[in-house]
């Protein structure tokens, strides 16, 4: 079967697409959880040795009536910092000095909304593709507090984020969802839930109310923590909580059961705004019990201790009188029962431990071996003797010293099991990440394997699919593979993702697995074929490594290799921008050698292009297999043309490295990434400051301005008149939602969503679009018409440029702007003059998408992640446009860069084949990363910072990789268009 290589290398790249989205079905664990979870059980009996002990039932609730406050994004320093004492001044009073417990609650990452709700209410450690269905949660089945209150007759009332509608369906008598993800709302998603305040506090006919405010998460996203806003909305979410806390207290007639309030956040707030990762920042919550069942005493000093967020629902259901969830994974908050007698206290502790014992033993096999749990069952026989002396002698001063050390005991206890847990949290499916693995490394063996042909003048290859699959091997290795499979299916005792899939689907996985290792044999063997015939009659090739070679080469193994390290993930942006610099220099020191000492290091071809393996030893070498398919048209053909140059032209030559340098220096400066240095001002901190809104306002003025200048210089009448008003538009929108001021504009009393001027937006980027795609439609019709078909494709490149316009940041168009100023030096100064091949421009442009990855800002943390571009004009959720927008604006620079390259080949390569040789360039330098990156995610998953490092990573190289899919899909559309034309 004969392929092109670009139709062949996306083939590939759809295959690796599969095998990581396999392996990352099996890598994102199922977290540890109980089997028994609907079962009813009667409570673990209060020990007893030798006398009867009455305990046997649930203790009666400690609280009559909970409200739980949780502030989204509520990180610590909001409520025990400054900011608190600044802006919440009601809550800093019942910290410092009234009935109150306060805690600093560790989240553990993914510090997203969802699975933060679930460990809050579980006290289960959610897995890590909970940040995946943050999105759209389904209904929870895990045992928790919500199910439970339910189920014990507890009335239930909610208004907030409609994240807990969905994981909680028909559980409340009466609700209000608000949606989560419109992130440009940070006031009336507020003021829909304080609108139900006072009427619902007035009522007695409820027993828990749950609020969630989303404003201030919110806030976060759009400007960060240090926005003014902040402090407003801290000050609005403290006399919420007094006048919930007034209204409690005024109902309190019962002194023995009091009610109990808490204020807690979900997670934190990175510098940047975000979360998701695990900074300090992210991962340590504000949380307030406040109850007048812990009135302190004169001089009673209380600062806030550290507590796991899980912690929370073993304490809710304690106060609640409920079980504790078979799942849970977290401990009592020791303070919320230190004022009960002593035997209460010991009772709460043996009912923790007996749930924490039970579940060690469903997911651990050598369980009585772990000290936790011999721990607990010495514990259990103090308290047993404890319960006999205290039934015989209940008030001597020697049976409560005695009951201090069992209850030392338990909380040792306690702290052990939570231990042993958290280090078997999850289960990996390693049979599904096994399968993943073989189809990425089966599609980036063939890739390698075809280079020879591949990259050959014809850019097109024999794939050995049809003999392979007609061969017994085939067959033999189709049915090993079918026994294989039901071995494992049968004797795993976990279950496997691929063990659940119909027959048919698993045998369609077994069979491509098969087919391709059938395809790469073959492959193999007509190499070592092709290369005994080489050695017989060695090809008179005279094609040797450049720098520019010998750089892509070492580049790409040295970054590939510092993906084994956590510091080296955590500062990849560091990689990268030496990656460049080392290019830029590279590019220096080949136009000195050659304007200034006349050295000819233009690229040497083979003489001989007809023989389909005479690129064969030249692919080992380097990569040229033919003039005709590398060479760019408009390359001069003396080969001392950079001598000819005079005047500006040549002075441009000799300062665009420099110039490429000194944009790539000025970028580093504007946005701090990474962890190391993130918490550093940069720049783009400085821009968006309120003290400098005009400065920015007169940036982003300029910034619109040379991005027309830029990108109308190739457009149509008409797409310049679209370009013109869509950037006009742009700095409205802008305007619109407060970023930055027209000149008559003094305050920001008119904020808006600003709707109505991104969708004047939107329709110019469909409008550039739709005249880009005529012109193509129109090339492919007139043969020869190649005008049409290149300003095709620059205004659909323009469209894209506008669409990022419009989804940046203001204070990141400085980026877009400098990214289009590099592409057009290194065009008309770099890849022209110096006649580089389609390879060599192919790397470059991958080079600086990457680079430029990270210049907008970006990082491996899903807290830079800006989700706010998801929802620019829209007025409500909508699942698939928010995606979509959120992806283009994160990988704004790969995209743009890469659609640049189809630009540049299309109008300079002087042969059909040059946009095949570049998709399978692309496609292989993408595919070598993320294959080896899968293998050392692999070995390192019991890494210590496999959640917080490794596997955001992991998530970061899927969708680059699935990015990738669609760039070598565009690029095989628009080569068929070049051929048809």
């Amino acid at each position: 079967m004969r392929l092109g290589s670009g139709t062949f290398a996306a083939g590939c790249v759809v295959i690796e697409v599969l095998g990581v989205a396999l392996f990352l079905r099996g890598f994102f664990p199922a977290p540890v959880f109980s089997g028994a979870e609907r079962q009813a059980e009667s409570p673990a009996p209060e020990p007893s040795a030798g006398a009867s002990s009455n305990w046997t039932e649930l203790p009666p609730p400690l609280f009559s009536k909970v409200v739980i406050l949780l502030i989204d994004a509520l990180r610590d320093d909001f409520v025990f910092g400054s900011k608190g004492v600044k802006f919440m001044p009601y809550t800093t009073y019942l910290v410092e000095k009234g009935s109150s417990l306060s805690f600093v609650a560790e989240a553990k990452p993914p510090t997203v909304t969802m699975p933060r709700i679930k460990a809050l209410l579980t006290g289960s450690l959610p897995g890590f593709i909970d940040v995946v269905r943050n999105l759209n949660s389904p209904t929870l089945m895990e045992d928790n507090v919500i199910t439970r209150a339910k189920a014990a007759g507890k009335r239930i009332i909610f208004y907030g984020d409609e994240t807990w509608v969905k994981l909680f369906p028909k559980h409340f008598v009466e609700y209000d969802g608000t949606t989560s993800f419109f992130v440009s709302d940070y006031t009336e998603v507020d003021n829909n839930v304080t609108r139900h305040l006072d009427k619902v506090l007035k009522r007695q006919d409820w027993d828990m109310l749950i609020l969630h405010y989303l404003g201030l998460d919110h806030i976060g996203h759009i400007s960060g923590p240090s926005s003014p806003l902040v402090g407003h909305k801290l000050s609005e979410m403290d006399s919420i909580l007094m006048k919930i806390h007034t209204a409690l207290l005024a109902e309190e007639r019962d002194p023995l059961l009091p009610s109990l309030l808490v204020l807690c956040g979900d997670h934190g707030m990175s510098e940047a705004g975000g979360h998701g990762a695990s900074s300090m920042e992210e991962v340590n919550t504000a949380l307030v019990l406040v109850s007048s069942a812990f009135e302190r005493k004169p001089g009673d000093v209380r600062h806030p201790t550290r507590v796991q967020q899980t912690d929370l629902a073993a304490t809710l259901s304690i106060g609640l009188g409920l079980p504790i969830p078979k799942s849970n994974t977290g401990s009592l908050m020791f303070p919320v029962v230190e004022g009960r007698p002593m035997r209460e206290q010991l009772r709460f502790l043996h009912l923790n431990t007996v749930q924490l014992s039970k579940l060690l033993q469903e997911n651990v096999p050598s369980y009585n071996k772990e000290p936790g749990f011999e721990q607990f069952k010495v514990s259990e026989r103090s308290h047993r003797n404890w319960i006999r002396l205290y039934l015989e002698e209940n008030n001597s001063e020697v049976v409560f010293n005695l009951g201090a050390k069992v209850r030392r005991q338990y909380l040792d206890a306690l702290r052990m099991l939570k231990l042993s847990l958290s280090r078997r949290a999850a289960q990996y499916d390693v049979y599904s990440m096994a399968v993943g693995t073989v189809l990425v490394l089966e599609a980036l063996v063939l890739l390698l394997l075809s280079v020879p042909q591949a990259l050959s003048s014809r850019a097109e290859l024999d794939v050995p699919l049809l003999s392979p699959v007609c061969s017994l091997l085939f067959y033999l290795l189709l049915l090993a593979l079918a026994a294989l499979h039901v071995v494992v299916c049968t004797a795993a005792d976990s279950s496997c993702y691929l063990c659940g899939l119909p027959w048919l689907a698993a045998g369609g996985v077994m069979t491509l697995i098969a087919a391709l290792l059938c395809a790469g044999m073959s492959a193999l063997t007509r190499v070592f074929a092709g290369g005994k015939c080489l050695s017989q009659n060695p090809p008179q090739s005279t094609s040797r490594w450049s720098e520019l070679d010998l750089l892509s080469f070492l580049g790409t193994v040295g970054h590939v290799l510092s993906l084994g390290a956590s510091s080296f993930i955590e500062e990849e942006h560091q990689t990268w921008y030496f990656l460049v610099n080392t290019l830029c220099l590279a590019l220096c020191h080949q136009i000195y050698r050659k304007c200034l000492l006349g050295d000819d290091c233009a690229p040497q071809h083979c003489p001989h292009t007809g023989e389909e393996f005479d690129g064969v030893a030249v692919a080992l070498q380097g990569k040229r297999a033919g003039p005709e398919g590398w060479e760019l048209s408009r390359a001069p053909a003396d080969p001392s043309s950079l001598e000819a140059l005079r005047g500006s032209e040549r002075w441009m030559v000799l300062a665009s490295p420099w110039l490429v340098l000194a944009c790539c220096r000025l970028l580093r400066s504007l946005n701090q990434t990474g962890v190391q240095w993130a918490h550093r001002p940069d720049l783009g901190h400085w821009l968006t400051s309120s003290d400098h809104k005009a400065e920015l306002s007169v940036l982003a003025a300029l910034s619109l301005t040379m991005i027309f200048v830029l990108v109308q210089k190739r457009c149509s009448l008409t797409s310049k008149v679209a370009m013109a008003f869509g950037l006009l538009g742009v700095y409205c929108y802008r305007a619109a939602i407060g970023n930055v001021l027209f000149p008559w504009q003094q305050d920001n009393k008119d904020i808006s969503k600003g709707i109505t001027e991104a969708r004047f937006v939107y329709v110019f980027v469909l409008g550039i679009l739709f005249t880009g795609t005529k012109d193509l439609l129109k090339s492919q019709i007139i043969a020869a018409d190649f005008t049409a078909r290149t300003v095709g494709l620059w205004e659909i490149h323009s469209g894209l440029v506008l669409l990022a316009t419009l989804l940046l940041r203001p204070h990141n168009l400085p980026v877009l702007v400098l990214s289009l100023a590099i592409q057009t030096i290194m065009a008309q100064f770099v890849w022209r003059p110096l006649r580089h091949d389609v390879a060599e421009v192919t790397v470059m442009h991958y080079w600086f998408g990457q680079a430029f990855f990270y210049f907008q800002g970006n990082s491996n943390s899903i807290a830079t992640v800006d989700i706010s571009a998801g929802f620019v004009g829209l007025d409500a959720y909508m699942e698939i446009p928010a995606i979509f927008l959120t992806a283009f604006a994160t990988y704004s620079g790969p995209v743009l860069w890469a659609s640049h390259l189809v630009n540049f080949l299309t109008s300079e390569a002087s042969s059909g084949s040059a946009l095949s040789h570049a998709c399978f360039c692309y496609a292989l330098i993408c595919s070598i990363p993320v294959s080896v990156y899968i293998i050392l995610v692999t070995s390192l998953r019991y890494h210590l910072f496999i959640w917080s490092v490794f596997s955001p990573k992991l998530l970061y190289e899927g969708m680059h990789l699935l990015i990738t899919a669609a760039v070598c899909i565009f690029f095989i559309a628009m080569d068929q268009t070049n051929t048809k034309s």
